[in-house]
């Protein structure tokens, strides 16, 4: 029981770290603060007994941190709590107990804003549409889907805590997150869940920094069950923005509280994000969302045009033409649908290949005559990995070769529609668990190692300019 009490000096002391953090004051915190520790609690009297280096830190903490250090106390220890002292001068070797100068102030009484009362209702800013019943499962999203679906259903356990989703933009990143919040809202409707973008909790938190409410900010947060915070990348070099999530992280975290975050980006290459922020973010579950492959576009067309009534609409020649041509994102393959409505009913017409070919040419972006093959990947992987095609295709295991090997095999699964059995038909003959096995292995590499990511993205980039040429 000493040990549970402990903790609780311990989460006193972060719940103070965080509030003058917020205000700006973590040195005060680091000075007058970190050097004081817990001697003991008695239950019946409850009377916390703290370890300190002299009298002038109870005197600095009572005159100008007693509102923050009374309402972190009472957060730990609840509002009985008394507070007594026992100086510890180390040069003269001997202890004196010292009472709090007014125990009262220390643990004031509970005054209106302090009453135990039922928190108010959180809005949590899902939108009701981006559900798992509309989220289609194919061979890019499975293990992603699997993950937050067990998130959503047993919200109360530590597995999967933190829960990191990364991908480009458009493969499906907001509508899992979300589509967590809503399940678990609907199985646990007392739950409270809230959706946030990065941008927008930047804009609270300055808000909050402008009228003086930061701790109000802080607490709002803390209170949360599941916290769920896209497109984290835009917190690049937002110093203050990163230092007040830290802290909420972390109580949320201590307390076994949800936290699932979603970013473009790997954790690895995250830039101007705070190495303690990173090494928090990598301790649960981390997943990958690619884009969608061909057969998972045709279920997302299909699935699009069912929702939306417009069964009989769509010829299967056009839904595998979209699926084929479309290969930028989700959001691209549903803004199509709806474009070629727009088209159909302004025009009076049917829609068929001709209008198909017509409106996706006006206004995607992502289509072109040069669409990445398997063998644009393989040039460019051997020219920057410096090893040769007939290596890749061979069964050689030196430690260079498969490695540039896999790496062929995850960017043909990235960059194109080919399924895994015929990626490993065309490098050296191979099964699909080959290429699966391959594709796991390189994008768990990549979640952490910085040189990988960097390695890749070059090849990229050849791939582009090679492509383009």
């Amino acid at each position: 029981m000493v040990a549970d009490y402990k903790l609780l000096w311990e989460d006193t002391q972060q719940r103070i770290l965080a509030d003058l953090s917020a205000e700006g004051k973590e040195e005060e915190y680091n000075k007058w603060f970190r050097p004081v520790t817990f001697e003991s609690f008695d239950t019946q009297t409850h009377q916390l007994l703290l370890r300190v280096p002299g009298r002038a830190y109870i005197d600095h903490i009572e005159k100008n941190h007693l509102r923050v250090f009374a309402k972190a106390l009472i957060a730990a220890y609840g509002k009985g709590v008394k507070l007594n002292y026992r100086i510890v001068v180390v040069k003269e070797a001997n202890e004196t107990v010292v009472e709090a100068s007014d125990p009262e102030m220390v643990a004031p009484r509970a005054n209106a804003s302090q009453k135990q009362s039922k928190l108010p209702e959180v809005d949590p800013q899902l939108a009701p549409s981006l559900n798992f019943k509309n989220f289609i499962e194919g061979e890019s999203n499975k293990l992603s889907r699997s993950v937050g679906l067990n998130i959503a259903e047993h919200p109360r356990s530590s597995k999967f805590n933190p829960f990191f989703i990364f991908g480009p933009s458009g493969c499906g990143k907001t509508h899992l997150v979300t589509a967590i919040g809503l399940r678990a809202k609907e199985l646990y409707p007392n739950l409270r869940v809230l959706y946030v973008s990065a941008r927008t909790f930047r804009q609270q938190y300055t808000t909050a920094v402008t009228e003086n409410t930061v701790n109000d900010f802080i607490a709002f947060y803390q209170t949360l069950d599941i916290l769920i915070v896209d497109d984290i990348q835009e917190w690049a070099s937002q110093e203050k923005t990163q230092d007040t999530f830290f802290h909420i992280f972390d109580y949320l975290f201590r307390r076994g509280k949800r936290i699932i975050l979603a970013s473009d980006r790997s954790p690895a290459q995250l830039r101007g994000m705070h190495e303690r922020l990173i090494t928090r973010f990598i301790c649960g579950a981390t997943c990958e969302l690619m884009r969608p492959n061909k057969q998972l576009c045709v279920d997302i067309l299909k699935n699009k045009i069912a929702h939306d009534g417009l069964t009989g609409l769509f010829s299967d020649e056009v839904i595998e033409y979209i699926a084929t041509t479309v290969t930028g994102s989700v959001r691209d393959l549903q803004g199509i649908i709806n474009s070629l409505m727009v088209y159909s009913i302004a025009g009076n017409t049917e829609i068929d290949m001709p209008l198909t070919e017509k409106v996706i040419k006006r206004i995607v972006s992502f289509v072109d005559d040069t669409q990445v093959t398997l063998d644009n990947i393989i040039d460019s992987v051997c020219l920057i990995c410096n090893v040769t095609s007939q290596d890749i295709n061979s069964k050689s295991r030196k430690k260079d070769i498969t490695e540039a090997r896999q790496i062929v095999m995850y960017l043909a699964q990235t960059l194109t529609n080919m399924p895994a059995t015929r990626i490993g038909r065309l490098v050296g003959g191979r099964d699909h668990s080959t290429v699966a096995h391959s594709c796991k292995k390189v994008k768990k590499a990549l979640v952490t190692d910085k040189q990988l990511n960097q390695l890749i993205d070059k090849i990229k980039k050849e791939i582009k300019d090679s492509t383009a040429k």
